[in-house]
This record gives C-alpha cells, sequence and structure tokens, in this order.
C-alpha cells in the first residue's frame, strides 16, 4: 500500500485516511478549505476536481455529496497516490481518477456534463521562485510549469453545464486575475472570501465561486482567519479540519 516515505494520515471530520509524501506531495489546509467552501450537489450529480494531487479534495467532497467525483491529476505519481487512498477507503464507486492533462481534460471527459468543478491550481507563475529546493513532483503542483490560471479556468468552464457552479482557492494577490479569466471564460463571480493568516494581517488567500452564465452579483462573505492570537487554530478553522465534535 505505503512505498518509499509515504505515510497514512488521518482526514479526522470526514473519518478518512489519505495517503501523502513531505518529499512528494502533502495537501495544505487550501484543500480543507475549497472543499467545504464549494457547492456541492447532495444526492444525484456529477463533480470534476481539476489539480487533485493525491485526492484530497474528492475525498472531502466525498463526506458531503452521493455524487460521482472525477479526479484529474497530470502526474502519474500523485494521481497513483490518490487511487490507492480511494481504494484504502473503499469509495472506488464514487470517486475516480483521471491521469490526464487539465488543459485537454474536457476532450476526454466531455463539453458541459457537470454540476460542480473545483479546482486548487498552482500559485506562482513560472518565473516566480517559492522555493528552490522544491521536488519537481511539488514545483509542477506549486508552479505554472504546465497549466496558467487562465488555463484552469478555461477548462472548468468547458466541462460545467449552463448554470453549474466552478470553485476556486488561490492567492489573494491573484484576485484580479481570477475574476477576469472567470468572466472571459464564461463564469460570473458569485462568491468571494477572503482567508487570513491572523486578525489584523493582509489576507493571503482567497476563494472564489462562479456560475456559468450567471447573471452579476457579487457576495463578499466575512473573513476566515486562521489562527487566534495564541498561536493556535481558529475555532471555525478547527471545526473544519477536526469536526465539531473537538
Amino acid at each position: 500500500m505505503l512505498t518509499d516515505d509515504e505515510r497514512l494520515d488521518y482526514l479526522l471530520a470526514e473519518n478518512l485516511r489519505i495517503i501523502q509524501s513531505p518529499s512528494v506531495f502533502s495537501f495544505s489546509l487550501d484543500a480543507v478549505l475549497l472543499a467545504r467552501f464549494a457547492y456541492v450537489p447532495k444526492k444525484r450529480g456529477r463533480i470534476v476536481d481539476l489539480c487533485t494531487g493525491n485526492g484530497a479534495i474528492p475525498l472531502f467532497l466525498s463526506a458531503r455529496t452521493e455524487s460521482t467525483i472525477t479526479g484529474v491529476e497530470l502526474q502519474p505519481r500523485l494521481a497513483g497516490m490518490a487511487r490507492r487512498s480511494i481504494e484504502f477507503n473503499g469509495l472506488e464507486e464514487q470517486i475516480d481518477i483521471i491521469e490526464g492533462d487539465v488543459k485537454e481534460i474536457s476532450v476526454q471527459l466531455g463539453y458541459e456534463k457537470f454540476d460542480t468543478v473545483t479546482c486548487n491550481p498552482p500559485y506562482f507563475q513560472a518565473h516566480e521562485m517559492s522555493d528552490k529546493n522544491l521536488s519537481e513532483h511539488m514545483a509542477i503542483a506549486r508552479h505554472e510549469l504546465h497549466l496558467t490560471l487562465d488555463e484552469a479556468v478555461r477548462s472548468a468552464s468547458q466541462l460545467l453545464k449552463q448554470g453549474g457552479k466552478a470553485a476556486f482557492v488561490h492567492r489573494a494577490g491573484r484576485l484580479i486575475d481570477i475574476m477576469a479569466a472567470m468572466r472571459n471564460n464564461r463564469l460570473e463571480p458569485k462568491r468571494i472570501r477572503l482567508v487570513y493568516p491572523k486578525a489584523g494581517k493582509e489576507a493571503n488567500t482567497l476563494l472564489i465561486e462562479g456560475i456559468k452564465d450567471g447573471k452579476p452579483d457579487l457576495k463578499v462573505l466575512p473573513p476566515l482567519i486562521v489562527y487566534g492570537e495564541d498561536g493556535e487554530y481558529t475555532e471555525e478553522v478547527r471545526g473544519l479540519l477536526y469536526g465539531n465534535e473537538q
């Protein structure tokens, strides 16, 4: 089941397990926030998660919906980790992982077939080096080496039915870029929430959701604060990570 430096971690709020690797890929808080933020049909529907990595977002979403979920991942090693996690949790009937290029995936999956698309795309443009010591796997996941923000948004729109919803998580500094990309690709921004590391600090993350061919009417949701003054997770974030009983 596990290879090299992989480990089996708990997704506590969902009572699931996930395969992670410190040298290859481990999901971040951003994946948790996106999976909680995104609209998902409860019963019947079709969901796609683009840039799925090791399958964290499909696993999180599986606890919220009975809809089928497809994860799309370019890197074979990450796609393999995602498939093994899904098998470990017995979710093969609900979640499918496809190894493929997000830019071309609508040709394979079909145009305008899905109700919801989620995407945690690479945050840094190709010329930005967030960390020179990144492994190849992490560099591809974090930097726009194979997929730009515009390309990710375009693919999301192509997959969505009219009236379907696409949700993204990204750096707060790319707010204008992502809103422009969404409108250029028929995704009207409808909900946005900014994430702050602490109260009084600048936002560093954004969550945004749009409706395909929706009417203009953007709702700005209350801020989400990650850490309290004591350096511990806030009550809201603790609930997202560990469930309401923690």
